[in-house]
């Protein structure tokens, strides 16, 4: 599949015009969330960009219009650019944001580090989706599809009983980012099986989202499929798990991956070399 920048750019972007001062470019970047921004003239074209940097050195110039601080023209991509040939040049030059333009050098969009992340997230969760939709068929002899759509959070069946809430919270920040993968569901009738997600859901509903982008998995012979209790459907009965509300949230104790990090970081800051060296 072929994945152009515009499939992920962000098409309503926060620029500052050539005429304004230091002092006006300065207020505006901190109130923005981002380290630098486009410039461009009266007619929108790009004539370059801007950095915190590059202000600070320059913040006791503030009537100085940063025209005349400014390096005239930045990397840029175009709409029609691959996503991985703008993540090199990102990666190359260091760059967080890659103004995207038109072909009369208007600024368009623009793209982020973390729109690039976003991208293999997204990237990875249909393998995911093929993953389980052949392992369905060889355990229950039958044909399935996949589709991506909104999925009702209320509706979801739960086959996870816990989930940890320094985790809950990485979602939470990734959802309002709108860089989170979509969920992995399997549909069996009016039943909304949550097999990959949980943290998300959870996230989602505690946020007071009602639908989540899911990879959703249908049986093409719904009626064969429906006489079959699958394994999922088996924890979720064992653990009382009817909604998203039944799972329960382990504030004691770190998801597995950021208890090992924690336990990496504290061998090391513990001092000498001899520690590291018994890391596994």
């Amino acid at each position: 599949m072929n994945v152009h920048v515009r499939d992920y750019m962000i098409l309503e972007v926060e620029h500052i015009r050539s005429t304004a001062t230091i002092r006006e470019a300065i207020g505006k970047l901190t109130k923005s969330r981002h380290h630098g921004l486009p410039v461009t003239d009266p007619t929108g074209r790009l004539v370059g960009f801007v950095s915190a940097k590059e202000l600070l050195r320059h913040a006791d110039e503030g009537e100085t219009p940063i025209s005349k601080i400014i390096r005239p023209g930045t990397y840029t991509a175009y709409p029609e650019t691959g996503l991985d040939d703008a993540a090199r040049i990102m990666f190359r030059f260091g760059l967080r944001d890659l103004p995207i333009i038109d072909e009369g050098g208007r600024l368009c969009g623009v793209l982020s580090n973390l729109d690039v992340v976003r991208s293999h997230f997204e990237r990875a969760s249909p393998m995911k989706a093929d993953t389980l939709k052949r392992l369905l068929a060889e355990r229950y002899g039958l044909p399935f599809s996949s589709r991506r759509g909104l999925v009702p959070i209320s509706h979801l069946t739960p086959t996870q009983w816990k989930v940890f809430e320094d985790e809950l919270e990485g979602r939470r920040y990734e959802l309002e980012r709108g860089f989170a993968e979509p969920v992995l569901v399997v549909q069996k009738g009016d039943v909304w099986i949550l097999v990959d997600g949980h943290h998300r859901a959870l996230a989602a509903r505690e946020m007071g989202l009602t639908q989540l982008q899911a990879f959703i998995l249908t049986c093409d012979r719904p009626e064969e499929f429906a006489a079959k209790e699958t394994g999922f459907e088996r924890i979720a009965r064992e653990h009382h798990l009817t909604t998203v509300a039944d799972i329960e949230i382990d504030h004691s104790s770190h998801h597995p991956l950021i208890e090992v990090t924690t336990q990496l970081i504290r061998r090391f800051e513990g001092g000498s070399s001899s520690d590291a060296s018994t890391i596994p």
